[in-house]
């Protein structure tokens, strides 16, 4: 019984003895099995956005190695071997994750993707050539950043004339106002520009500032005296006398003068102050008949032609004119100059019923020249020279008599 006991209990340690070591050879193996598992990785050193990272990899493609560690990889990101590279022991991959950046040019923005490391870089990659007077923001030294906002403006050349000066500048101002604000151009209530502050600026504008300002112009004017007649029946007929010296006044006139650019371009009469009052001349001119004078025979009577001791006398119709008045020269037919002879008296006639040169009197006028003519003065129709345009006025149209003195 001892003996049966004896030869179990050594079955049963040798049995343990056995487990265990075929329990030891497989975890043997496996350490060897994983231990030859680990020795055939590749070690690879990714650079991501210039950060170094170490692995160790059995993936057979850059792809792989990316979707083993979990990186997405996007569509505009830059991966150096490419994704379908194999990966080898000791590799060196470089990944650029790509940054959206918001580029905005001639007022359009648009959204681009860019593995550009700051804005110099970028912007060669979009083709542009920044030109001494272009802007950009941010400057070219900046890092990318994702999201970023950047703005490039091309400069070009416009011309602008302002305060007497032309210049040419270069600007990347879109409307005149704009380009006036930066170019540090204020403009007074007056002024104006060319073309408006809301046009838009390309490279063949001309901008003009226009320099507007009001002022008041104070000019003192002589106002010629007026000539009055009245009749005086102690006068012999065809006499004149000087009853009062004429008297020229003096007015002020007050002018609202528009200069633009120093020029004047535009006056207004606001008032008219009178300094001092004209004076007229005053004369008088003779009703009284001459004596008749008996010849044997009694004259013939006319109603519109008659005979005196002083010459034929007939009855004309009266307007008056200036000097200065509408197609008018100021010098009469026979060369005289009415203009440095406003008080002048003489009357424009036609040839044929008065002789030029004659001397003669008017009835309301006085004695005068007949020194002009006129396209309208026909047949018995005469016009009487006056200083003035209210002095015309004053006359008006009247039926007088006319005695040719000589």
């Amino acid at each position: 019984m001892e003996t049966n006991r004896s030869q179990f209990l050594s079955a049963m340690s040798f049995g343990r003895k056995l487990v265990i070591s075929v329990v030891s050879l497989i975890l043997f193996a496996g350490v060897i099995t994983y231990a030859a598992y680990e020795a055939t990785k590749a070690t690879v050193t990714i650079s991501i956005d210039g950060e170094e990272v170490k692995v160790q990899t059995h993936a057979s493609t850059v792809a792989e190695l990316m979707k083993e560690q979990e990186w997405n990889v996007q569509e505009y990101d830059q991966v150096e071997p490419g994704l379908d590279a194999e990966i080898s022991g000791n590799m060196n991959i470089a990944w650029e994750q790509a940054k959206e950046v918001f580029v905005t040019m001639h007022n359009h923005e648009e959204p681009v993707w860019t593995t550009a490391d700051n804005v110099e870089e970028f912007i060669k990659e979009l083709n542009i050539e920044v030109k001494e007077h272009d802007f950009i923001a941010p400057a070219l030294s900046e890092e990318i950043t994702d999201r970023m906002n950047l703005i490039y403006e091309s400069a070009f050349q416009v011309e602008l004339t302002s305060d007497g000066e032309q210049h040419e500048l270069w600007t990347t101002s879109t409307t005149v106002a704009d380009f006036l604000e930066r170019e540090s151009v204020t403009l007074g209530e007056l002024d104006r520009v060319e073309p408006g502050l809301a046009a838009r600026l390309n490279q063949e504008s001309e901008i003009k500032v226009i320099r507007v300002e009001k002022v008041t112009d104070v000019v003192e004017e002589s106002v010629a005296f007026g000539t009055v007649t009245r009749k005086d029946e102690k006068l012999r007929s065809g006499k004149e006398k000087v009853v009062q010296s004429g008297e020229n006044g003096k007015v002020t006139k007050h002018y609202e003068v528009v200069l633009e650019d120093g020029n004047e371009v535009s006056r207004k009469l606001l008032k008219t102050d009178t300094v001092i009052e004209s004076k007229d001349r005053i004369v008088a001119i003779g009703t009284q008949p001459a004596p008749a004078v008996s010849r044997g025979s009694t004259p013939s009577s006319s109603s519109s032609n008659t005979t005196s001791s002083n010459g034929r006398t007939f009855t004309v119709k009266a307007t008056a004119y200036t000097a200065g008045c509408s197609g008018c020269s100021g010098i009469t037919a026979t060369g005289i100059n009415l203009n440095k002879n406003r008080n002048m008296k003489v009357i424009a006639v036609d040839p044929n019923v008065i002789p030029l040169g004659s001397r003669v009197h008017v009835e309301g006028y006085g004695e005068a020249i007949a020194g002009d003519t006129g396209g309208a003065i026909k047949g018995n129709k005469i016009d009487v020279h006056v200083p003035t345009k209210s002095d015309a006025y004053r006359w008006g149209t009247r039926t007088v008599k006319v005695t040719i003195i000589k």
